[in-house]
């Protein structure tokens, strides 16, 4: 029984989607729905992920689009449950980002860490910001804070992305 998604929910997804789709291209890799599906919170084997992406692979290019994706949700996942898990992603993000401008400066960072009890010496600080800011603007908006947080989930998957 296929399930109807109101706008919002679409539009919600549409966000969370985007945010996984690390190369802009319009859909997900394997390694990027492991990433989003890490996200929300599932904890599925290498074995369970690869089989979830050829089902989601309706048309067989390889890859998993927005609509392919829409399509399996609507069958296997509540989105309910999904988007609580985007609203942790981001309560993450605003837990480093205190003042709420919308990025994590070099100095919240490592006052988070201190505060989490895993103090930075200026080494790692400046090691974890060169890595996750992509843009080169010195701090790390969420789309980075995204990313780093799709591989570390790689990471746990054992599968190491660059």
């Amino acid at each position: 029984m296929a399930r109807v998604f109101a706008i919002e929910q679409l539009n919600q997804l549409r966000e969370i989607f985007t945010r996984f789709d690390m190369d802009s291209d319009g859909s997900l890799t394997y390694l990027e729905l492991a990433a989003l599906l890490r996200s929300l919170g599932l904890k599925l084997s290498g074995d369970q992920i690869y089989v979830l992406f050829n089902n989601m692979d309706s048309n067989g290019n390889g890859a998993v689009e927005f609509e392919e994706l829409v399509s399996a949700m609507s069958i296997d996942v509540k989105t309910e449950e999904i988007l609580l898990n985007q609203k942790q992603l981001i309560e993450a993000f605003h837990s480093f980002d205190r003042d709420g401008h919308g990025f994590i400066t070099p100095a919240q960072l490592a006052k988070s860490m201190a505060k989490m009890g895993q103090p930075l010496t200026y080494r790692e600080l400046t090691a974890m910001i060169e890595e996750a800011d992509v843009d080169g603007d010195g701090v790390i908006n969420f789309k980075e804070f995204s990313s780093i947080m799709a591989k570390s989930a790689a990471d746990i998957f054992g599968v190491h992305v660059s």
